[in-house]
């Protein structure tokens, strides 16, 4: 018992340079492939220029692959030991964005530090991971059937939930609810109590209408009948569909996309890139990118899965988890299949908090893996430095 309490493991005494050499170069691969694909199209939304879009991802890519590599580098125990100090970081930061944050678009969800824009919402996003799979770890698989263990996670998912929801911004609100509710399900929480959830929330919804702003009742609205109001709300939606369509089999060609290129396709940078790369590489292109996708996702998963640690496991599955769901609402989004809610797509779209936060995720993936035969126990008075 005392051995599986300690920090001692195969590959806890390892130095900087055997870690460097423990770096997985397939996860690195799979990592920068999507990247390539996202430089290419903000290449081509900008009619063949580098300027405003592709230079500026590359920099922020570049800067956010040092922080892939510095996060993967450090010992496992220390994002364990510092994850509800994480957790609190970001709150603090959502907090700050009710009196400082910066408005955009009608939503505030910006604060300046120095001369760095910050999104806390995408930082949360990692950080509610971190300190559920923190919290997960110091509980058994049989506590977790306990109504009262469940409280202190619900109310980690709820609270940031809630405050994101305020900026107002539903797709980063709805992302962390479904990000958490994944955790609970990966920590072993029963489907039926799952389900129960569900419907309550479902129940909930008439209530929850009459507290939404008037664009995202309009949003809702016109997913239900996009036609209604096709040179409004009913636009985006509109437009994606049929640069969707038009791209046919193998699409129009690179820098050939109609919709995208005279500007009938809105956000084609952000939200709604996908739809510009279907235009341009056709059915095709879009599974390639889906491909790429499922390589990333399920290597991640194994390595996930082949960690010793329950912290490990747990917080290398939410990653994954996490960046799933932003592939599947954003796919689904500009196909008209959910809601428009303003989630990027990862690693393709143009955004700076967005690709550094989830940059610095996957070198938490990469953390698992080099310290994946690091035996961590569950009683917190035995962590060590």
């Amino acid at each position: 018992m005392a051995a599986q309490d300690s920090f001692d493991g195969d590959r806890s005494g390892m130095s900087l340079m055997s870690r460097v050499f423990q770096i997985n170069l397939v996860f690195v691969l799979l990592i920068c492939l999507p990247a390539l694909v996202g430089f290419a199209m903000l290449y081509s939304a900008a009619g063949g220029e580098m300027e405003p879009w592709a230079a500026r991802q590359i920099i922020r890519f570049g800067v956010g692959l040092v922080i892939m590599f510095s996060v993967a580098l450090v010992d496992i125990r220390f994002w364990l030991k510092s994850a509800y100090f994480i957790y609190a970081g970001a709150f603090v930061l959502l907090i700050g964005v009710e009196f400082v944050g910066d408005s955009a678009m009608g939503a505030q969800r910006w604060v300046d530090i120095g001369p760095l824009q910050l999104q806390p919402s995408e930082i949360m996003k990692i950080a509610l991971v971190i300190a559920l799979a923190r919290y997960f770890h110091s509980v058994g698989s049989e506590d977790i059937k306990r109504i009262t263990v469940l409280i202190p996670p619900l109310l980690l998912i709820l609270a940031p939930a809630a405050l994101v929801l305020r900026q107002p911004d539903l797709g980063t609100a709805a992302l962390l609810a479904l990000g958490g509710t994944m955790m609970l399900f990966l920590a072993g929480l029963r489907l039926w109590k799952l389900g129960v959830a569900l419907v309550g929330l479902l129940g909930a919804i008439p209530v929850a209408w009459q507290f939404l702003r008037e664009y995202q009742k309009s949003r809702i609205l016109t997913f239900i009948d996009p036609e209604s109001d096709p040179l409004g709300a009913g636009y985006h939606i509109l437009q994606s569909k049929i640069a969707f369509g038009s791209g046919g089999m193998f699409g129009k060609g690179f820098l050939g996309g109609t919709q995208s290129h005279l500007n009938f396709l809105p956000e084609k940078q952000t939200d709604f890139i996908f739809t510009m790369l279907a235009e341009e590489f056709g059915l095709v292109g879009g599974i390639g990118l889906l491909l790429l996708y499922f390589a990333l996702m399920a290597y991640g998963t194994v390595i996930s899965l082949r960690c010793n640690s329950q912290f490990g496991r747990m917080l290398g599955m939410g990653i994954i988890s996490t960046f799933f769901l932003y592939v599947f609402i954003n796919m689904a989004m500009v196909m008209g299949l959910v809601p428009v809610v303003g989630v990027p797509l990862p690693l393709i779209s143009y955004g700076g908090s967005a690709m550094l936060t989830l940059l610095f995720g996957f070198g938490l993936v990469l953390n698992i893996y080099i310290h994946r035969d690091v035996q961590i126990g569950r009683r917190q008075q035995h962590l060590r430095g």
